[in-house]
């Protein structure tokens, strides 16, 4: 059983920061969503969303995407029941429910950027970004944030990770790819020369199987 995590200086706490790593692998890690400070649900990143954590002992910055979120109690012998009442009346009548639940999500790693360069005295400027797993995912205890829309913008000039997503295994790999492709043309206002690319580049990665290029496409035009 997994018990809640601890919350520690909430009124400190970006908005960016939504969870923390419980468990980690070569290729994904799974984190709990922080509690909120008021009677609320954890909020639960989208599926196919993007996140990231650090490695604090490389400084690799690790970039992922979303493919599974999950609500449940944290005691998991008892099965959350049926109550039949809204949010307002739980928060009114059973105040206790949301501190019994837990959101948690498990995000593939899809590529990572090293630490920005010293400058001698200058502002950061961006490390080298990787469209592969990088040497180590991140640890247990890790923060976990939402990317940043112009971290995703500039880890999308390149296509590389679009393999990665389509050899997901356990979720639906056309869903997953679509939903994170679509993101990323929202964040690019529409750009069409990109989503052009893209759908060239899928192509070629699925061999030519347009059934699953029109589907991935059509969802990303929803």
């Amino acid at each position: 059983m997994r018990l809640p995590l601890p919350q520690f200086a909430v009124d400190n706490r970006p908005p960016e920061h939504i969870a923390e790593v419980i468990e980690t692998a070569t290729t994904e890690f799974l984190a709990q969503c922080l509690e909120p400070e008021d009677l609320s649900f954890p909020a639960m990143p989208p599926f196919g969303s993007w996140v990231k954590a650090m490695d604090e002992e490389s400084g690799n910055k690790v970039l992922a995407v979303v493919t599974h979120v999950t609500t449940a109690p944290i005691d998991s012998v008892h099965r959350a029941r049926a109550l039949g009442l809204s949010l307002a009346e739980l928060r009114e009548q059973q105040p206790q429910i949301f501190a019994m639940l837990k959101t948690e999500f498990r995000a593939v790693i899809v590529g990572f950027e090293t630490p920005a360069p010293n400058q001698n005295g200058n502002p950061p400027t961006q490390g080298q970004i990787f469209q592969y797993l990088p040497p180590r995912p991140p640890q247990i205890h890790q923060a976990v944030y939402r990317c940043e829309p112009s971290e995703i913008i500039t880890f999308s000039d390149t296509l590389d990770f679009l393999r990665i997503l389509l050899n997901v295994k356990g979720v639906p790999m056309e869903a997953l790819t679509a939903a994170a492709v679509r993101e990323i043309y929202q964040l690019r206002n529409r750009d069409r020369q990109w989503l052009v690319q893209t759908g060239r580049t899928l192509s070629i990665l699925l061999k030519d199987d347009y059934d699953c290029l029109r589907y991935i496409l059509g969802q990303v035009h929803g």
